[in-house]
């Protein structure tokens, strides 16, 4: 099952997201909202049985403060394929994709630890600094806290923050936390992960440059955007490609850059299962001794050569600049495109 927050895409300026799932990457995408009254109206024992049944349907962050999992909400989506119901433009509850704008799957998520899963990634970063990677790197699941308050969804702009000339992507796995966690351990911890998504985690290389040598941080080098989307997709739909017993499903994460002019250049192909951590032993390392609250973020780290910092030289021959537009995906999960714009000035 996928979950997104939508809106029409030429709507009435600041319509508020309505939550929307598909049943997988063919199916038609259903107006949840719609659904949860139309299931209502069909039997209203569900709202005495039911506490996704009591409430109006509006965002996903506010299905999840009121204490219910994401898997919850396939009892619409079932709903509604076993009552037959017409799958045409006639019936309200399907959207037409093709008139959809998406948003962050996580509006306001309250918090964001960002790891550093992947070798190769941590090898390029430590050669830079000609030394090897730390032993500790090894034995632990290593993160930041990144900022919330500048969370993009797909299509959303993104600018080089001020005094900056060296904007980056970073290609992540991201994933949601679902359920309250405390304590967890490292074979249970990936129950209480609701769903991944593909993370762009935006940095201004020459900041953080310049904060790297302080050991503190990172700060403004990173904190003035992070991408996230297109949608959410749950643990039972990457299933049929995650082996049992593997960290990761080998999943294809690609990157490129279309340049004003129009050429398009690939600069990044590697896969999920290269992570050395899994997102298990990420959200245990993160839950040990604090609670971890139902909306919060984790993401992987950036893939090896998921970023300019290890390829520029080789592939775009320059760091991001007005014009470009940046597109990340991971099989099976999804793409989100970015473009480029200059810093407004405001």
């Amino acid at each position: 099952m996928r979950i997104a927050h939508v809106r029409e895409r030429h709507g009435a300026a600041g319509a508020p997201w309505r939550l929307a799932a598909s049943a997988g990457p063919t199916e038609a995408w259903l107006d949840l909202e719609v659904l949860r009254r139309r299931l209502l109206a069909a039997d209203a024992r569900r709202a005495h049985n039911a506490i996704l049944f009591r409430q109006p349907i509006t965002t996903l962050d506010d299905h999840l403060a009121r204490g219910l999992r994401i898997g919850a909400l396939a009892e619409l989506v079932e709903g509604f394929g076993a009552a037959g119901g017409p799958r045409d433009a006639d019936d309200d509850a399907v959207l037409d994709a093709a008139d959809l704008a998406f948003g962050p799957p996580i509006l306001r998520p309250p918090s964001m630890r960002d790891f550093y899963a992947f070798e190769q990634h941590v090898a390029t970063m430590w050669q830079r600094r000609q030394s090897e990677i730390p032993e500790a790197w090894y034995r632990l699941p290593i993160f930041y806290f990144s900022n919330t308050s500048e969370i993009r969804g797909p299509g959303e702009p993104v600018w080089a923050p001020r005094g900056s000339t060296e904007l980056d992507f970073e290609l992540e796995v991201g994933a949601v936390v679902d359920t309250p966690a405390f304590n967890l351990s490292e074979d249970r911890a990936a129950e209480a992960i609701g769903g991944y998504f593909v993370l762009n985690d935006w940095s201004a290389r020459d900041l953080q440059r310049d904060e790297s040598t302080v050991r503190l941080g990172p700060a403004k080098g990173k904190d003035f955007a992070t991408t996230i989307g297109p949608w959410i997709v749950t643990p039972d739909e990457l299933a049929p490609r995650w082996p049992d017993g593997a960290s990761a499903p080998d999943l294809a994460m690609t990157a490129s850059v279309q340049e004003a002019g129009g050429k398009t250049i690939e600069v990044t192909r590697g896969s999920w299962s290269a992570a050395r951590f899994s997102f298990g032993q990420m959200l245990a390392r993160a839950s040990a001794d604090v609670h971890i609250r139902p909306g919060e973020i984790l993401g992987s780290g950036t893939v090896g050569t998921g970023c300019l910092l290890e390829v520029k030289d080789e592939t775009l021959g320059r760091w991001l600049q007005p014009g470009d537009l940046v597109t990340v995906s991971i099989e099976g999960i999804g793409e989100l495109r970015t473009p480029i714009v200059t810093r407004p000035t405001r």
